[in-house]
C-alpha cells in the first residue's frame, strides 16, 4: 500500500531558473512541475503545499520555527514529509526542526545545487530519493534527514562542504547514515545523539564569531553592547582562542552572557586540553562552555531554541552541561 507523503516547498535553487539579465531567480513553475511529475505518483500518494518561495539566505530562524509548527500540524494526516529547501541555510533549518519537531514520522529535506536551467540538474533525482526515504518504514524515529546525491545524512551532523558540486552535503566526522539504491533504502548506522526541545518561541539575539589570526575583541564587545543572550565562538583546533579575546570573554561572562566554544574545523570535538591563557582548559575554568562536536552555526541555532524555551541563562547553562555529560559519558 502506497504511503501518503506531503511535499512542502520553501524555495531555493531547486525552485529557480535562469532569467536573463537577472540571473538565476525564483519562479512559480516548480509547484506545477511537482504536481505533474509522473515518477512521484508511482512511489506514493503525493500532495504538494507551498510554505514559501524564497532564496534560503532570506530564511530567518523565526521562519524556520514557523516551518516546524506548520509541519507538526500537517504531518498528522501523512506518513511523512519532504521539504524542498535552498542549500545555503539547509543545515540550520533542518537542525532547528530536528530539535523542535514533536513528530517521530520521517521528515526529509532535499535541495538542488543546480537550477532547472542548468545541464545535469540534480533536483528531480533528489526529490525522488527524498520521497523514497520518507516512505520507508526504516526512516521512522531517525530524526530529520537530509537526502542529496543518493546519500542520507542526519540534520545534526551534515555540512555543506562545496559551493557547487552535487555531492556537497557530507558528514565529515561520522559519515553518512545510509544510501539510496535503485532497489531499496539502506541504513548503515543510526545517529545516537537525539535531542527534543519543543518550544513555541526562539531567542534570535545569539551571535556567532569566527576566530582568525590576529583577531581583536571588537566583535565580542559589540555583542555585549547589543545585549546578546549568548555568544558562540568558532575557535581554533581543539577550542583555543587568541589572548586578545580573553578580557572581552570575561566581561561577557560577568554580564551573565553564555559563551560557548566550538571549533572552526569541519570535524572533531573541542576539549579542555590546553591550559595557557586562551586555551580550551583555561576557558572552561573561567566559565566558558565547550560545545563538544557541534559546529558553530548549529550551536547558535541550539542556543536560540534553548533560550526560547527556558528564558533564563542559568537554565540554558544547566541544560548544556547536562547534555554534554550525557552524550559523552
Amino acid at each position: 500500500m502506497k504511503k501518503k507523503i506531503l511535499i512542502v516547498t520553501t524555495g531555493g535553487t531547486i525552485a529557480m531558473k535562469q532569467n536573463s539579465p537577472f540571473g538565476v531567480v525564483p519562479t512559480d513553475e516548480f509547484i506545477k512541475k511537482l504536481k505533474s511529475f509522473p515518477h512521484l505518483n508511482e512511489l506514493a500518494k503525493i500532495d504538494v503545499s507551498e510554505f514559501s518561495n524564497i532564496p534560503s539566505p532570506h530564511i530567518t530562524p523565526q521562519k524556520m520555527l514557523n516551518l516546524a509548527k506548520y509541519i507538526d500540524k500537517k504531518i498528522i494526516d501523512y506518513d511523512g514529509v519532504v521539504v524542498t529547501h535552498g542549500t545555503d541555510t539547509l543545515e540550520e533549518t533542518s537542525y532547528l526542526l530536528d530539535l523542535v519537531l514533536e513528530t517521530n514520522k520521517p521528515v526529509v529535506f532535499t535541495a538542488a545545487m543546480r537550477s532547472s536551467s542548468e545541464l545535469g540538474l540534480d533536483g528531480p533525482r533528489n526529490i525522488i530519493g527524498a520521497v523514497r526515504v520518507a516512505s520507508s518504514d526504516l526512516s521512522f524515529k531517525k530524526g530529520v534527514l537530509i537526502v542529496m546525491n543518493d546519500d542520507i545524512n542526519s540534520a545534526r551532523d551534515v555540512v555543506k562542504t562545496d559551493t557547487g558540486k552535487t555531492g556537497a552535503f557530507l558528514t565529515p566526522t561520522y559519515g553518512l547514515l545510509g544510501i539510496i539504491d535503485p532497489d531499496k533504502i539502506i541504513y548503515y548506522r543510526k545517529s545516537v545523539i537525539k535531542e527534543k526541545i519543543p518550544t513555541d518561541n526562539i531567542e534570535p539575539n545569539v551571535d556567532l564569531i569566527k576566530c582568525v589570526s590576529g583577531i581583536d575583541d571588537r566583535y565580542i564587545r559589540t555583542s555585549i553592547e547589543k545585549g546578546s543572550k549568548a555568544i558562540v565562538i568558532e575557535a581554533f583546533g581543539r577550542g583555543n582562542v587568541p589572548i586578545t579575546l580573553v578580557p572581552a570573554i570575561r566581561k561577557a561572562l560577568d554580564k551573565d552572557i553564555i559563551v560557548v566554544i566550538t571549533s572552526r574545523t569541519y570535524s572533531g570535538r573541542v576539549l579542555p586540553e590546553y591550559g595557557y591563557e586562551g586555551g580550551g582548559l583555561f576557558l572552561q575554568k573561567i566559565g566558558v562552555i565547550l560545545g563538544e562536536d557541534l559546529r558553530g552555526p548549529k550551536m547558535r541555532i541550539k542556543l536560540m531554541v534553548l533560550y526560547g524555551k527556558y528564558k533564563k541563562p542559568e537554565l540554558v547553562r544547566e541544560y548544556l552541561k547536562k547534555t554534554i555529560i550525557k552524550n559523552t559519558g
